[in-house]
């Protein structure tokens, strides 16, 4: 397959300002020193909790949000460094399907009107827009008559599948999905999610799809990130995630799971202890301080992200 994308060392930190003089009086550590590659035809999850930088992960990795450090290649080329002109060339390879699918979409303009400014703003249909549009719409399975009404006529699955069309507008490569189906009901979350794995097949997307819940990410992804505080703690195949899982975060994440079969029990792994604040993020591993394995080592040193086994990556100093 070959690797499509690859993020070398990103971090993306953002400016406190306060006082009279408005000056940087500290930072946010967002994401902290994360790399990873996606294999072309991949779908690659993140799971963490909420604030865990999943989000400006997804963001840098498409250079919405410039990293303040590290290096991310697309194709081969290095990205975070390209001017305006050249990274709209790229940008028709690189898409986001945004979380909030009320906010994201234009409330004044119809379905018609957001889809033919994407096509005209990147040179695309010329002489059969509303053709393509017509395209898109049925792509996505929407009726027809969709394409003259505004936002505020459909329903939230609606129009998470008004992004997805806007997404796919410019036949990119590479689609970041940023928790699509967080805020949908269930029933709608499962037809998205069919609806996204549909077009993966179709047109042979690769996908980063970024979720809290490890059972969406189970289901729709080939292989997971786990990341806590910014940082990323283990990485595997999903296929493996319950037998060979071995972060005590990871761990903790399991077994927070719902269980489909009310008969099955199962230890329930508690974390005693707050997420530290990335303001002022701790010295050693970012988990320590709620951590059962945790020693003086982890509190002063913090774990490199190292080989545990195939195509297994792991941040911990306790597990062999």
């Amino acid at each position: 397959m070959g690797t499509l994308l690859e993020v070398i060392g990103i971090q993306k930190h953002f400016p406190v300002r306060g006082g009279v003089l408005n000056r940087v009086i500290n930072q946010v550590h967002a994401v902290n020193d994360v790399s990873f590659k996606v294999e072309r035809g991949e779908v690659l999850g993140v799971v963490g909790e909420s604030g865990c930088g999943k989000s400006t992960l997804g963001k840098c990795v498409i250079n919405l949000h410039a990293p303040t450090a590290g290096e991310i290649y697309f194709e081969g080329e290095e990205i975070t460094s390209m001017d305006h002109r050249e990274m709209m060339v790229v940008r028709r390879k690189m898409q986001i399907i945004f979380q909030d699918p009320y906010s994201s979409l234009n409330p004044r303009l119809t379905v018609r009107a957001l889809l033919k400014e994407v096509l005209r703003f990147h040179g695309l249909a010329a002489g059969r827009i509303n053709e393509r549009i017509a395209e898109l719409v049925a792509i996505v399975g929407l009726h027809p008559d969709a394409i003259d009404k505004y936002p505020h006529e459909f329903s939230g699955g609606q129009r998470q599948r008004i992004g997805i069309a806007r997404a796919l507008a410019l036949e990119p490569e590479f689609i970041v999905a940023d928790e699509p189906v967080s805020a949908l009901d269930v029933s709608i979350q499962a037809q998205v999610l069919n609806l996204l794995m549909d077009l993966k097949e179709e047109f042979g997307l690769t996908i980063l799809f970024i979720s809290h819940d490890l059972k969406v990410i189970e289901h729709f992804c080939d292989r997971v990130l786990v990341m806590y505080l910014g940082e990323i703690m283990e990485e595997l195949p999903t296929d493996a995630l319950h037998a060979s899982a071995v972060h005590p975060y990871t761990r903790a994440l399991l077994g927070a799971n719902p269980i489909n079969d009310p008969d099955e029990r199962r230890d329930l792994a508690v974390l005693d202890g707050d997420v530290p604040s990335p303001l002022n993020p701790p010295k050693g591993c970012p988990f320590a301080g709620r951590c059962e394995l945790v020693t003086d080592r982890c509190l002063s040193e913090k774990p490199p992200l190292r080989e545990h086994a195939e195509r297994h990556r792991l941040a911990c100093f306790n597990v062999e």
